[in-house]
């Protein structure tokens, strides 16, 4: 008896403390056309121990004139404040680009892509160089001070800039490839790697790819992003969720015998997906109003609508009889779809684990306590 008694309490005790001897790195997808961490968008990275972004530099997609892939879509606007999370620049590339470049245009490719980045690293810097020197020239309160002598803020600015250099650890391709054009996809990448020797290489990976890693093939990269969310189209009407469920999301994460080391990537966001007569008519980022509206909407299923009047939503025009089905990750299912992929996948102390996207609207929406446990649950 004192035998057993023994052995369970070993069991409890071994089970209290080797449950969990890794924390994950909490990350996000930052996917905007411009770079703004204001005071809101701070407080929601230090109360989320936020420590890593995929930050969206540019697109590259294929030119139909100049018959050449050209980046696309650039960063703009760039305000950071005091939060200071690791960014990795992430650049998407559309399969038609592969498709349809020769190897004189993907080396071309593979410096536009190196020098891009370098441009917006240094427009980075200079914005965190702007932040310094105001600091120093306009320090607080500076106008009561009787003898304060005030600085070139130009001077200043050019000191911190030169301080700062350009050193990303990372670089993100993100391209949905495919049998056919895996072959001068996995060229580029190897091109871009020289062209970036400095910075591991990383690139998504999409579940059908995972699962069909034979037939996909495996990138020539660091490391791999797996793309745990988009499971089927939104314009098919009989899908449940296209977003994802944790059903779907077995059905592709069937092995764990995956050649790359792998980061995570789970969705964060919701939408409506609008029909009319059984034909996908758009998808409604911004639908929390017509959702409220119980006299115009009309719930016919767990997350299915029916439209009571013509009404227009932002700049879509909505008609009486259009079907909307809103679309978000319930909080069970995302704890499901953890324990799905910590089932297969290995996760140790180096692996990110990022939410899409970062907006403060999905987030608050979802609550930091539930994206907390969401982390911790890795």
């Amino acid at each position: 008896m004192k035998n057993i008694i023994f052995i369970l309490l070993f069991v409890l005790l071994n089970g209290a403390t080797c449950e969990k001897d890794h924390e994950i790195v909490r990350s996000f997808c930052y996917w905007k056309t411009d770079l703004n961490f204001e005071k809101t968008e701070d407080s929601l990275i230090k109360d989320l121990k936020v420590q890593h972004m995929y930050v969206r530099f540019f697109d590259v997609d294929w030119n139909p004139y100049a018959k050449e892939p050209l980046p696309v879509a650039t960063i703009l606007d760039i305000r950071l404040n005091e939060s200071n999370p690791e960014i990795t620049p992430s650049i998407f590339i559309t399969n038609e680009v592969v498709l349809q470049s020769n190897t004189k245009q993907l080396d071309s490719l593979a410096a536009r892509i190196a020098h891009r980045v370098q441009q917006i690293g240094v427009k980075m810097n200079e914005t965190k160089a702007d932040k310094i020197a105001n600091s120093i020239v306009y320090p607080k309160d500076y106008y009561k001070q009787e003898n304060y002598k005030r600085i070139n803020y130009d001077s200043v600015k050019a000191i911190e800039l030169a301080k700062l250099k350009v050193d990303f650890k990372e670089i993100l391709i993100d391209c949905d490839w495919t049998e056919k054009s895996k072959k001068n996809y996995f060229y580029l990448l190897k091109q871009v790697k020289k062209e970036i020797p400095n910075a591991k290489v990383a690139a998504t990976i999409r579940l059908w790819q995972y699962k069909y890693a034979e037939k996909a093939g495996i990138p020539p990269v660091d490391k791999g992003l797996l793309m745990c969310y988009n499971l089927t189209k939104p314009e098919d009407f009989k899908s449940k969720n296209s977003i994802g469920t944790s059903e779907e999301l077995a059905q592709y994460i069937i092995h764990s015998d995956y050649k790359l080391k792998l980061d995570i990537a789970l969705p964060l966001y919701s939408w409506a997906v609008v029909f009319r007569g059984n034909q996908f008519k758009g998808i409604l980022s911004d639908y929390d109003q017509l959702r409220n509206d119980s006299i115009k909407l009309k719930k016919s299923s767990d997350a299915k609508y029916i439209l009571q009047d013509d009404i227009l939503v932002g700049q879509t025009y909505l008609r009486n009889g259009d079907e909307i089905r809103i679309e978000k990750i319930s909080n069970d299912e995302l704890d499901k779809m953890i324990s799905i992929i910590k089932s297969k996948i290995q996760i140790d102390n180096q692996t990110k684990v990022t939410f899409f996207s970062f907006d403060k609207k999905y987030i608050n929406d979802y609550g930091t306590q539930n994206i907390s446990d969401y982390y911790a649950h890795f």
